[in-house]
């Protein structure tokens, strides 16, 4: 007879691990994008608008990062006017058509386990209005994660001076891939 409340209490952990999972909504964000071009780069920030994560037992189970494009900035050009004119080509439909699609979104589909701090993701990335899957490695920290994401802008139709859409650029040409340094607290 004692083996009948054991076995149930085994068998009810098993249903009911999912509801252990730990939810958090994400406050706190960093996300650094830096965009290289023959003979330079720029860098700025994105600010997200909203966010969860769900994990349990060292694996992320779940988590959605919107991010509020009209938000971006460029941090490297001290010239005002240099610097206003190039966050309106990146708002512009030349790259990411902000007034059509003000927001861009990360969605995790599926994680590793963490393993010395680090675990690999597979998430859905929709920037204008595109979705394309992307893989990335997350990093456990203190008090939240962080990735390092390299993201190709011509799988989103964001064309402007890529060498995939268009010849004779020459020192013209921007790559495709930009990067994406992301920083989420869960507390």
């Amino acid at each position: 007879m004692k083996r009948i409340p054991i076995l149930l209490l085994i068998m009810t952990c098993f249903i009911f691990q999912p509801l252990m999972a730990k939810k958090y909504t994400i406050n706190k964000a960093k996300i650094e994008w830096i965009g290289k071009k023959i003979g330079g780069k720029h860098n700025g920030y994105v600010q997200l608008k909203e966010g969860f994560i769900e994990t349990s037992k060292q694996q992320i189970h779940k988590g959605t990062f919107t991010i509020n494009m009209n938000t971006i900035t460029c941090e490297d050009l001290t010239n005002e006017s240099l610097n206003k004119k190039l966050v309106d080509h990146l708002k512009s439909d030349d790259f990411f058509s902000v007034a059509k699609h003000p927001t861009a979104e990360i969605k995790i589909l599926q994680a590793e386990k963490f393993e010395e701090g680090k675990a690999q993701i597979t998430a859905m990335a929709t920037i204008k209005g595109i979705s394309k899957p992307i893989t990335f490695i997350s990093h456990k920290e203190e008090d939240g994660y962080s990735a390092h994401i390299k993201i190709d802008r011509s799988q989103f139709d964001v064309r402007y001076g890529s060498n995939s859409f268009f010849d004779n650029l020459g020192n013209k040409a921007i790559d495709d891939i930009f990067i994406i340094n992301v920083h989420i607290v869960t507390e």
